[in-house]
């Protein structure tokens, strides 16, 4: 595909997760707007949440093998939608077992909003710099679309209310879905290989496990988003702590405006290798809120969480390069959406147990999040570190058709 199919990509990527990225706020709000109880709404976000680890498998082996792959991803954006319209006309109306039925029929579209779009830039970009910097686009969307989404759902709820807000989220999502069924996926690169493996859905697991770089990745990213997901609760407690009950949202966002600009910055830097990129981001974010716990006042405590973010940016961006360098023939769109999926289920496991710890002092939760940074990094080095690397080896792109043994060939210079 040409500029043009990478341009509208971007557009429906960002459109897509900027949806995704607002439901949390947006379910919150309308839960408690129409019933007063914003544990309410956490249960329909978990149903919305859950099943993405579960869904993950099937919709990577789907979209694999589809030979529609248009109406495939054009339709389970607008499954998405179609979940997330419904959630705000019934949230709060309808009896609760509808409702959280209706979050979890929208949650296994999840995944072919994150790792299943991105498993399409390979099809985008010419192997090469071009593709590793398309990547790192990529991972842009995400971090962009973590930055305005919340503020944007919350300033229309605050000015109109809860379900308006709601409705911007189902347009932005409509506009994703129309955007999906404009790529150009006649391109032979972008479909599934109809001369090629077939191969079950549990291929995609299989490769995260047998091959070194994906199990050390998908591994030390998995551990990381446990401390993810419990930054946000983590930085409400800190920031009162500090004598700023509402300065939470300030740490939130600095942490995600410098993801953002790492992930534009750091994140395009192709030279260095995405192992040597993901482990160092990790061992940073953890050293930086090391930092932060120990910071005595709110602005120093902002620029340290800002610092951690510039510090994450480009993790989503190596992780990307790497999924993609080493994903075996035919499974790259499982190897994205479980990568993907299992993720999003750390993280949801991390605001799970911050809730149960959340009477602990906040700079000790904050030192817990740096730690499993700090373990992610150490896993990764200790999986993907077997002995030195060859000075001429280097992995084959995946639309080269090479399966790597989980011995095989590593990106000179990586971890």
């Amino acid at each position: 595909m040409g500029t043009g199919g990478f341009g509208r990509y971007l557009a429906a990527a960002l459109a897509a997760r900027f949806a995704s990225e607002g439901m949390g706020m947006a379910v919150v709000l309308l839960a408690l707007e129409r019933t007063g109880d914003a544990a309410h709404g956490a249960f329909v976000l978990t149903a919305w949440l859950a099943p993405n680890v579960l869904a993950a498998p099937l919709a990577g082996a789907l979209a694999a093998r589809t030979r529609r792959p248009r109406l495939f991803h054009a339709g389970a954006l607008a499954g998405f939608t179609a979940a997330a319209a419904t959630l705000a006309v019934l949230l709060g109306r309808a009896p609760t077992p509808v409702v959280l039925a209706v979050a979890a029929l929208g949650g296994t579209c999840g995944p072919m909003v994150t790792g299943g779009l991105s498993s399409l830039v390979a099809a985008l970009a010419p192997a090469g710099p071009a593709r590793e910097r398309a990547y790192g686009w990529d991972a842009s969307t995400y971090n962009a679309a973590a930055v305005t989404a919340p503020a944007a759902v919350g300033l229309v709820a605050a000015y109109a209310s809860a379900a308006p807000a709601a409705l911007l989220l189902v347009a932005s999502g409509a506009l994703a879905a129309t955007l999906a069924a404009t790529l150009p996926y006649e391109d032979p690169c972008a479909g599934p290989s109809r001369k090629g493996p077939r191969v079950g859905m549990g291929a995609g697991l299989a490769a995260l496990w047998r091959v070194r770089e994906l199990r050390a990745v998908t591994s030390a990213t998995t551990v990381a988003f446990v401390g993810v997901g419990a930054l946000t609760t983590t930085s409400v407690l800190l920031a009162r702590s500090l004598g700023n009950p509402g300065g939470g949202g300030v740490l939130v966002t600095a942490f995600a405006v410098g993801a953002l600009t790492g992930s534009l910055t750091l994140g395009r830097m192709t030279s260095l290798a995405p192992g040597r990129m993901a482990c160092g981001a990790m061992a940073a974010t953890g050293v930086a809120l090391v930092g932060a716990a120990l910071a005595p006042s709110l602005p120093l405590t902002a620029a340290l969480f800002a610092l951690a973010g510039v510090c994450d940016g480009p993790l989503l961006t190596a992780t990307l390069r790497i999924r993609s360098q080493y994903a075996p023939e035919g499974t790259r769109a499982q190897v994205f959406t479980l990568g993907a999926g299992l993720k999003v289920t750390a993280a949801s496991a991390g605001a799970a147990l911050v809730g149960l710890a959340a009477t602990a002092p906040a700079w000790t939760l904050v030192l817990g999040i740096a730690g499993l940074q700090l373990a992610g990094a150490a896993l990764y080095a200790l999986i993907a570190v077997k002995g030195p690397v060859p000075p001429t080896a280097a992995p084959t792109e995946p639309s080269a058709g090479a399966a790597r043994a989980p011995g095989g060939p590593r990106t000179p210079g990586a971890p």
